[in-house]
């Protein structure tokens, strides 16, 4: 798990039940275009579920961890 899942997981307040910490999993999404026929996968999140009810928020990882540069080149190449 990285700093940014440990982070979230670690400082998790659930809205609904008010619990703590949760559960981190990340995913990653291609795009429209060229992109997506060539499976580049651009865009990264992270989905916290709480422990105790469940309830899910996502996270855009390009705003916390910041841009990648293969990304951001790969996307001006590729964009429509």
């Amino acid at each position: 798990m990285s700093r940014v899942d440990n982070l979230i997981a670690k400082e998790f307040k659930c809205p609904r039940c008010e619990a703590n910490g949760a559960h981190v999993e990340r995913l990653a999404m291609t795009g429209t275009g060229i992109s997506r026929l060539l499976e580049i996968q651009a865009y990264r999140y992270a989905f916290a579920s709480c422990h105790n009810c469940g309830f899910t928020e996502v996270y855009n990882l390009r705003t916390l961890e910041g841009k990648d540069n293969l990304g951001t080149f790969l996307e001006v190449l590729f964009s429509n």
